[in-house]
């Protein structure tokens, strides 16, 4: 046990914890039925792996305990106390490698739990001395040369014995979440881990990955400062951790706890990559330049090109960590096929030139950052190959009866993801409307939707009579659905009517939510619970 460890006033509520229900209770069982493994090793980089796989067993699980903590904390603790009750030498051996690999109010009641077992004459494994006092050697990266991902391999001994490596898989590629439980608690610009495992074969492993960067031009292999390693990883990983159902390797659960406690055995105080920053001016000659090149010198339609390569240098900046010249297959892809189908108004013209000034583009920031020949190739092909498909994904509002002067107005912005949750805002364009006070009758279509008075009209239209007070709720909840702020306000519109709710229930379910004054994680709690209510009968 480590100095650190204590013993555990009485009258701890931890310790008074209800025992778990039975159902809790048998997957508990089946855990310290697994930890009888860890009596049959004398590795402790097995026992550590036997471990991690059993606290991953609930790693990447979203359960709502925000009054009572995280569920790592609640059933990680809640483990411990049946682990102590159990008092067999398994449990002792679970207890010993939480104490190194939990978090770190596991490991303090795992230890401590621990000294009071060992104090009752429970039997330590033999690899209880060594566990955790792993030595760091070296950190080396092995990365693609279009940015896209890079394998991290850290190297660490027992004290000279026992060489093994930490393979961690980054990827920088902002594939946009489904939803995060939490803000970042690190700049995402570092990635997010994707993958990791741990090898013996050391040499072998560094000696393939040297060989490809030699022979591979598209592959870099290069020796890297632990302390940034160490920055780096983190960042990564508490990106993955703050991310909803993150797109990670299958078995990446049962490495988490491992791969978070070898981040810790790095030195501390290394630099975590940041993302660049581009002012509008800054963007703005950064077009100047790519339209004053030779790539960009047989793009025949200038006014489109220079509307397209607006978009590909923000969502460059905006998607890609402020990396607008970073060109890669998958990147060029990820925004035919996803981000512009799914974000961005385009008009026809642009909608036809849009490929064209991405090939270009790719030829003039591939040049211009350094990136190989064969590189750029590819990236054109990509470009080429997913042509066909973007014409296919990308569908203009107006080709489902939408009219185009409608769409215009509910998207000055040009931002087509918002169009459903505007359209559901402010329903009402169209019509002639006497203004209550007031001579003369308004046509709501010459109204501007992102206009604060004309907004104030359309809303006037659709709840005539209404009083100033009442009119003013309904403006404020527009106003959030108009901005997206917080998405889990769509969100939960969309639910609602997914089973069964009039539009007109909804939005006054959701003033009822904004009138309670509620911010940050309180707001998105208080959706989170309307979005579950029961459907209407």
């Amino acid at each position: 046990m480590s100095p650190r460890s204590h013993r555990r006033p009485s009258g701890d509520p931890a310790r008074d914890r209800p025992p778990p229900s039975d159902e809790v209770s048998a997957i508990f069982d089946d855990m310290l039925r697994h930890a009888r493994e860890l009596l049959a090793v004398r590795s402790p980089l097995d026992a550590e792996l036997i471990v991690s796989e059993i606290l991953g067993s609930w790693w990447g699980h979203r359960v709502d305990l925000s009054e009572t903590g995280g569920v790592e904390e609640v059933i990680g603790e809640a483990l411990i106390d049946y682990a102590g009750r159990a008092g067999t030498p398994a449990a002792l051996a679970l207890l010993t490698g939480i104490g190194y690999l939990g978090t770190t109010r596991q490991a303090a009641k795992a230890e401590q739990t621990a000294l009071e077992l060992m104090d009752r004459g429970v039997a330590r494994p033999g690899w209880a001395d060594r566990v955790g006092m792993v030595a760091h050697e070296e950190c080396y990266t092995s990365k693609d040369a279009y940015g896209d991902q890079e394998s991290i391999v850290c190297t660490y001994t027992y004290g000279g014995t026992e060489r093994h490596a930490l393979v961690v898989l980054v990827d920088r590629n902002k594939a946009e979440p489904v939803g995060t439980s939490a803000e970042p608690a690190a700049d995402p610009a570092a990635g997010m881990v994707r993958d990791a495992w741990v090898s013996s074969q050391v040499d072998k492993l560094l000696d393939h990955c040297r060989h490809e960067g030699r022979v591979n031009p598209l592959m870099r292999f290069e020796q890297i400062d632990p302390r940034d390693t160490r920055a780096l990883l983190q960042s990564a990983l508490d990106f993955t951790d703050a991310t909803d159902r993150p797109p990670v390797n299958e078995n990446f659960g049962s490495y988490h706890a491992f791969v978070r406690a070898r981040i810790r055995a790095l030195p501390p105080g290394g630099r975590t990559p940041q993302a660049q920053s581009y002012s509008a001016d800054r963007r703005a000659a950064l077009a100047v330049r790519f339209l004053a090149s030779d790539e960009a010198e047989e793009l025949s339609d200038v006014s489109a090109a220079s509307r397209c390569v607006d978009r590909i240098i923000d969502y460059g900046c905006a998607y890609d960590y402020g990396r607008p010249l970073r060109v890669s297959p998958i990147k060029c892809e990820m925004f035919l096929l996803d981000w512009l189908p799914r974000k961005v108004l385009l008009s026809p013209a642009e909608q036809e030139a849009v490929p064209h000034v991405l090939a270009a583009w790719v030829r003039w920031a591939g040049r211009i950052s350094g990136l190989p020949e064969e590189g750029i190739r590819a990236t054109l092909d990509a470009v080429w190959g997913a042509t066909n498909a973007f014409a296919e994904s990308y569908r203009d509002p107006s080709a489902f009866g939408l009219e185009r002067e409608l769409v215009d107005r509910l998207l000055p912005d040009g931002d087509l993801e918002a169009l459903p949750r505007r359209a559901f805002a402010l329903p009402f364009l169209s019509g002639r409307h006497r203004l209550s006070g007031r001579h003369g009758v308004i046509d709501l279509a010459t109204l501007d939707p992102s206009d604060t008075g004309d907004r104030r009209v359309m809303l006037e239209f659709e709840h005539p009579g209404a009083p100033p007070d009442h009119l003013d709720s309904h403006e404020r909840l527009t106003v959030r659905l108009w901005e997206g702020d917080p998405p889990q306000l769509w969100e939960t519109a969309q639910a609602l009517l997914d089973v069964g709710y009039e539009r007109h229930e909804i939005l006054h379910k959701l003033i009822g939510v904004l009138d309670r004054d509620l911010t940050g994680e309180d707001l998105r709690e208080a959706l989170r619970v309307l979005r579950h209510e029961p459907p209407p009968e």
